[in-house]
């Protein structure tokens, strides 16, 4: 496997594919830019990204992705992302809370003819809610180690 040991910083000599996550990131999630997704994705998957972009970034307007690492396999890059916010509205029948979120989140993004394809993502939601709701926690107390 390739590692990105620059992930979030080298974007220009990134493989096509990592280039693509890259655009991901920030083209369409961190500008807020959900139309580029249908460059950015097959024609079947672009309207299902922008969907559920659009339902998160109205649960946590100031919702930011950082790339953390990239490794890539083949046709499926793997990102690590760090994924903060603060909730405003409800979200995943949780009220609003004010409250700000930091986790970790990691996503398995195939690629397809230079299109995103398929993306199996796995999220700290015990973390993410327990912060919502107020608990002390920080973002990888249970769920890594290093």
């Amino acid at each position: 496997m390739a590692r990105d040991p620059g992930a979030g910083s080298d974007g220009d000599r990134a493989s096509p594919n990592k280039q693509l996550v890259h655009r991901l990131v920030d083209d369409a999630i961190n500008a807020r830019r959900f139309e580029v997704l249908d460059g950015l994705a097959t024609s079947r998957l672009a309207p299902k990204l922008r969907t559920a972009f659009e339902q998160f970034r109205t649960a946590f307007p100031d919702w930011h992705q950082e790339i953390v690492e990239l490794v890539e396999e083949g046709h499926t890059v793997v990102a690590r992302f760090r994924c903060t916010g603060t909730q405003a509205t409800e979200w995943q029948g949780l009220a609003a809370t004010g409250r700000a979120m930091d986790v970790d989140e990691v996503s398995f993004i195939r690629i397809t003819d230079g299109r995103i394809s398929g993306i199996w993502g796995l999220e700290d939601t015990w973390t993410r809610i327990r912060q919502l709701v107020g608990d002390d926690v920080t973002v990888g107390e249970l769920g890594s180690l290093s």
